[in-house]
């Protein structure tokens, strides 16, 4: 059978807390239109769903581009590629059982694919950064939570449910702080954007020692960064214990599997050498001493918003075509 209608074009989507970004992308890994929303703006998943078909409709009808356009791939914090949906998210707006990919696949006509966030950047990194070549490696975002991405033998280990990876969820500190998935002392809320603001938050209550810090209105994690580079001591504190408590979740988690790289991304790893150092001493100390000195810690090399566009497009071409037009 010959066929010359080979489809050339994918939909990246990336969900995050603030924002949803979608965007038109070619084989090449090229980025061609793209537009977003703010997600809270739609508390109802029907009308997200709605808001996001449309906002996708008018992106390929603006680019002309509709009959060639093969399918979706969405990343999304507690998205399971095995079931299509959303699972019970600790901090999108949305709870229990979200039917994501099939809500959206009736409304758009065309195959839907829905998987975590970190897996679809490890795509990202696997296909066009910092991965491209690597067999075994672990991806860790550490944006507003923590989720990460076990690669092995070239493909995402996925576990039986569609769950693995979990690192933020395994417990730092018994009886800790309290965290969104109704558990205590879970890594990422001592490492993720959420920990590192409750860091600097108790830094500041400990001492009255000066600080930029205390000058702003809305802490964020970039100015503590920001703040870090000006040689403010207390965000340089926040950051070195951050790193210390990633350092020695990254030790445990490399000592069970025992990947060739671990590669950061998301807003906290910005945070250069004074979230890496302390985090690659901790590390050192803490990981199995066969492994001492053989995992490389990277960070992306991609900004966030390109990365996980680009991951979703990656997973858009990994599912089954499917139109209700054929």
């Amino acid at each position: 059978m010959i066929e010359n209608n080979f489809k050339t074009k994918v939909i990246g989507v990336d969900i995050r807390v603030d924002r949803t970004a979608y965007a038109l992308v070619n084989i090449r890994g090229e980025v061609l239109a793209r537009d977003e929303f703010a997600t809270q703006d739609y508390p109802n998943i029907s009308d997200f769903v709605t808001k996001l078909a449309d906002g996708i409709t008018s992106l390929m009808e603006q680019s002309g581009d509709f009959e060639s356009v093969r399918s979706v791939g969405i990343s999304t914090p507690s998205g399971n590629y095995h079931t299509g949906c959303i699972e019970n998210s600790p901090n999108l707006p949305w709870k229990g059982i979200v039917p994501l990919a099939a809500m959206l696949r009736d409304r758009l006509g065309m195959a839907v694919a829905v998987d975590n966030n970190a897996n679809v950047i490890a795509m990202a990194e696997h296909a066009f950064g910092a991965a491209h070549g690597m067999k075994d490696f672990v991806l860790v975002n550490l944006g507003s939570g923590m989720g990460s991405c076990i690669y092995s033998h070239g493909a995402i280990h996925q576990g039986t449910n569609g769950f693995a990876g979990e690192i933020g969820h395994t417990t730092y500190i018994s009886g800790g702080r309290k965290c969104g998935c109704g558990k205590l002392g879970c890594l990422e809320m001592y490492t993720a954007g959420k920990g590192v603001l409750q860091t600097a938050k108790e830094i500041l209550a400990e001492s009255d020692t000066p600080s930029l810090m205390r000058s702003v209105q809305q802490l964020t994690v970039r100015l503590i960064i920001e703040f870090c580079n000006k040689g403010d001591e207390l965000a340089v504190e926040v950051m070195r214990r951050t790193g210390h408590a990633l350092g020695v979740g990254l030790a445990n988690y490399a000592s069970l599997f025992n990947p060739e790289a671990i590669i950061l991304s998301g807003v906290v790893s910005r945070a250069g050498k004074w979230l890496l150092e302390p985090a690659d001493q901790a590390f050192e100390e803490h990981v199995f001493h066969n492994m001492q000195g053989k995992v490389k810690l990277l960070t992306s090399l991609y900004e966030d918003r390109e990365l996980n566009v680009l991951g979703a497009s990656v997973l858009a071409w990994d599912v089954k075509e499917y139109s209700l037009f054929k």
